[in-house]
């Protein structure tokens, strides 16, 4: 085991793809109404936290802010990361946070995971927020050095830095990859593309090890579970939940489903006149182009 210390922060999100997000009339979403998952984007910073375990042997914490239910997105993480600590700080009073109040509230669980972490985690944005600042406003409130949009990073453990790389935008040009290093501490926000390769034998030997022991602690996730309320943070009530959020959602409006504009139809593919008009319509959509 190394003595790098890697944490790992998720949220607990909508489950879109069911159709039904239920919201309070304040405009808060109604989790006891929505079925809710871990994040996208949070299950790939899980991933980066597990090739920190595969590559130097990391120590991986996990915490999250939300309602008791948000143990399930711990225990999901804890699958993909082999966590050794899973945190959740769940208060009535973090209720209604923006992304400014929920980052003192992860700052303050941080704290108290074991020792000072090396690296902080994030993914690159929540799926009900699209708002991408929660990992660098709890980068900002650690006072560690911030890394966005990262697609890949290694650690020199003798000189403690990282190196990374960022894949950035600039006005005309597109897919710049840019390579930065910092020292430890550094906060990561994982990019949607990030895709961990294990290249020798030894780091696969590693992958399957440390995936069969996450298969093992996450039958039993709740031993490794530690709930905080906001007093045993030592959190200001000033500064979390809807007092400490500067954001007021003034209406919440449903998107409305855009009607279908293409319709289907059912081809015979037995019949050689049904297949020539098929054809012919390719032929007439591409404009005569002759396909070999």
């Amino acid at each position: 085991m190394s003595d790098l210390k890697v944490a790992v922060i998720i949220k607990l999100e909508p489950d879109f793809s069911e159709g039904n997000v239920s919201y309070n009339a304040d405009g808060t979403l109604n989790r006891a109404e929505t079925k809710s998952i871990l994040g996208p984007h949070s299950a790939i910073a899980c991933q980066a936290a597990f090739y920190a375990k595969v590559r130097f042997g990391a120590w991986v914490g996990v915490g999250t802010m939300g309602p008791p239910i948000a143990d399930a997105a711990l225990a999901q993480a804890q699958a993909i990361c082999d966590a050794d600590m899973l945190h959740l700080y769940s208060d009535r009073s973090f209720a209604g946070a923006d992304t400014l109040a929920t980052a003192e509230t992860l700052r303050a669980g941080i704290a108290k995971m074991d020792g000072k972490m090396d690296i902080v985690f994030s993914g690159h944005r929540a799926s009900d927020g699209e708002t991408g600042q929660t990992g660098p406003q709890t980068a900002w409130k650690l006072g560690f050095t911030f890394l966005g949009h990262v697609i890949d990073y290694d650690v020199d453990m003798d000189r403690r830095v990282v190196r990374a790389k960022r894949l950035v935008s600039l006005q005309g040009f597109y897919d710049i990859i840019e390579e930065v290093e910092a020292p430890l501490p550094v906060f990561i926000a994982i990019d949607p593309s990030y895709k961990p390769h294990f290249n020798t034998v030894s780091q696969r030997l590693a992958f399957e090890k440390y995936s069969q022991e996450a298969r093992t602690r996450v039958a039993n996730s709740k031993q490794y579970l530690k709930t905080f309320n906001a007093q045993e943070l030592g959190v200001d009530p000033k500064l979390v939940g809807l007092p400490g959020s500067p954001t007021i959602v003034y209406k919440v409006e449903k998107i409305p489903k855009a009607k279908a504009s293409r319709k289907a139809e059912v081809i015979d593919g037995s019949s050689r006149d049904e297949l020539r008009r098929v054809a012919a319509k390719i032929h007439e959509v591409l404009g005569g182009m002759v396909i070999k």
